[in-house]
């Protein structure tokens, strides 16, 4: 639970980096920034160790997509950085196990009851609530923050896919070195170099905020089920309105936090249903006694 909490801490880092950063230079030089030192940390500790076997996939077209997915998400997230608080699109970003239960429908062949559908519903509400279409404080940088939920779903259908396929540093090499070279060339001709000091230590570090975030993730949920920790996730919510409010002066009003807790409220509802549903399956599965 402590390595999650660790996790979502730098992935709040990863989003405060790219705020300040997008303010002065191009979105997609800084994903590419960001891709680039995870790709490099990743060869540098992990080679050594697995040698060739390292870009040894059994399925390098679902490693292509969901590498496409990751950076997708990546770059709708940095998009939207520059013109939201980090409080909303957080908010708007917890929609991504409403995404996750929806897509798995078409996707993975699961079933959703009407208990689920009525949560995904409940939690779209949730977003209305936080963008507030057709009011004054409505941008359409919300429909950003949505896309990024929605890659990120695909990106983690993608991981169960190739669960047990390949492995976890396999994944992780291939997410870097494809979302490096896919944007390698049109950040490059948006080129522009930091200006301060602190704009380089961003610019150097968000990469490693990265990789240590995913590795932090990928230790907690080998630690811990996943049904013991996947709730802790929203608690990402209170480092980003505190980076919002300490670092950018975002101070979001009383409709994203009361819309950010519909949005967790059915998000943690579903995760209680397919617990449920597993248990049973569990249980149903336990209880066949094998014919003589």
């Amino acid at each position: 639970m402590l390595l999650l909490v660790a996790a979502i801490t730098c992935f709040t880092g990863i989003d405060s980096s790219a705020k300040w950063l997008v303010q002065t230079l191009p979105p997609i030089e800084v994903a590419f920034v960001r891709y680039l030192g995870h790709f490099v940390i990743v060869v540098v500790l992990f080679l050594p160790v697995y040698g060739s076997a390292l870009w040894k996939s059994k399925a390098p077209k679902r490693e292509f997509w969901r590498a496409a997915m990751l950076l997708g998400s990546t770059l709708f997230n940095f998009t939207a950085v520059q013109y939201l608080p980090l409080a909303t699109t957080a908010s708007i970003a917890f929609t991504l196990p409403l995404w996750v239960c929806a897509l798995s429908i078409p996707l993975l062949g699961e079933k959703v009851g009407l208990r689920r559908w009525v949560a995904i519903i409940v939690g779209f509400g949730g977003v209305l609530i936080v963008v507030r279409p057709g009011f004054e404080s409505f941008h359409w940088a919300a429909f950003l923050s949505l896309g990024t939920a929605v890659c990120a779903g695909l990106y983690m259908i993608e991981t169960r896919r190739l669960a047990g396929v390949d492995a976890t540093a396999t994944q992780q090499f291939y997410a870097a070195m494809l979302a490096t070279v896919m944007i390698a060339p049109f950040a490059l001709l948006q080129w522009e170099w930091p200006q301060t000091n602190l704009d380089w230590a961003l610019f150097i570090s968000i990469g490693f905020w990265g990789w240590l975030g995913h590795q932090l993730l990928t230790i907690a949920y080998r630690l811990a089920p996943a049904s013991t920790i996947a709730p802790l996730t929203y608690l990402q919510l209170i480092p980003m309105t505190l980076a919002g409010y300490l670092f950018f002066n975002d101070r979001p009003d009383i409709w994203v936090f009361v819309g950010a807790g519909v949005v967790v409220s059915s998000g943690v509802y579903v995760w209680y249903r397919e617990r449920v549903l597993a248990r049973q399956v569990k249980a149903s599965l336990t209880n066949i006694v094998p014919s003589p």
